[in-house]
């Protein structure tokens, strides 16, 4: 994520910002350029449908149409507003969403493909359990998105972390990870990579569901981390593909946040140990080898995990990037920058 200032008064901006804390101007997101833009009277903007419930700050040309966002127009399913506790879930909803569209607009990737003559897109189910109904299972299908709702309540999601054994649960890693879905059917299905897929992922035509209950049975095997970047990763390469993508989305949006602030990782005391060096001098999207991207990557995360640690925090990035799972994220660099130049 680029760091942004106020157009009008150059004050530091957050994505989420819809007022300048300084001059007081409303300010937007103009996704077509990727800016944030301060908007004056009788400006040739006009915000988001959704901002009247504060859940987006995502703007659009006045002449326009359409009433919403290009990232608010792929909801199909939002929550029933009739709860304060639903609408804060809808807007922790709507700031990871909003986060996922940044990074996928950064990378120039399509929200509709056609696959044997059907188009598939990108959508979002946003539902919560019914006492009488069914539990909802975030999850994808065919394009669409389901998360339930109760992923967005910081206390149910660290039940949920704690329940299943997991180091890591984010509602951005949700989304980063069910979209690693879609972009399967985008980049890899039934296209030439599949073969290369198959050498790092494994085959794919392994029965699903199987897979799935044989893992739940048996967990993942004991030297899981020698190969896959989480244990649920080793359940199919489905899920594997789609682990290493969110881990590549997050790698991607936090070394551009580091380059937008110009940091450098280079501690005097260790100035003879060339590993822990890393001077994120160029726009990550811009850096067509992988390994130069995870040079950046592995001294950040040391840095950043030794400052959560002095506040006494977990670590930000409580993962260990194998030589095989640098080999998979590689290979998705390598199809995101194929797409990118297309």
């Amino acid at each position: 994520m680029r760091v942004y200032a106020c157009s009008n008064c150059q004050n530091p901006l957050y994505f989420e910002n819809s007022v300048c804390l300084n001059c007081r101007h409303p300010v937007g997101f103009d996704a077509a350029a990727l800016t944030m833009v301060a908007l004056e009277p009788n400006s040739e903007y006009k915000y988001c449908k959704n901002s009247e419930y504060g859940v987006c700050n995502w703007l659009l040309p006045s002449a326009s149409e359409s009433e919403y966002c290009i990232a608010c127009a792929l909801n199909r399913v939002i929550p029933a507003l009739s709860t304060d506790s639903n609408k804060g879930r809808w807007k922790n909803l709507e700031i990871a969403k909003h986060r996922l569209i940044y990074s996928l607009l950064r990378l120039h990737l399509p929200f509709q493909v056609e696959y044997q003559g059907k188009p598939e897109s990108l959508g979002f189910d946003f539902m919560a359990d019914l006492p009488s109904g069914p539990h909802i299972l975030t999850g994808h299908d065919n394009g669409m998105i389901t998360i339930n709702i109760a992923e967005a309540d910081e206390v149910e999601r660290a039940r949920n972390k704690l329940d299943l054994g997991e180091r890591y649960r984010t509602l951005l890693g949700h989304f980063r990870h069910e979209s690693g879905h879609f972009y399967w059917d985008v980049l890899v299905r039934d296209q030439p990579p599949i073969e290369k897929f198959r050498r790092l992922f494994g085959d794919e035509r392994r029965d699903y569901s199987t897979a799935l209950a044989d893992y739940y049975t048996n967990g993942a095997p004991a030297d899981w981390d020698q190969r896959f970047v989480s244990p649920y990763a080793t359940s199919h390469p489905w899920e594997d593909w789609a682990e290493t993508w969110a881990h590549y989305l997050h790698m991607m949006d936090t070394l551009e946040t580091a380059w937008s602030f110009g940091i450098r990782i280079d501690p005097v005391e260790l100035e003879d140990t060339t590993g822990i060096r890393a001077s994120i001098v160029k726009e990550p999207y811009a850096i067509s080898d992988c390994d130069r991207l995870i040079k950046r990557w592995l001294p950040l995360c040391f840095a950043v995990n030794s400052l959560n640690r002095s506040m006494g925090h977990a670590d930000f990035y409580p993962f260990v990037l194998s030589g095989p799972v640098i080999g998979k994220l590689g290979f998705i660099h390598e199809l995101c920058q194929t797409g990118m130049r297309s």
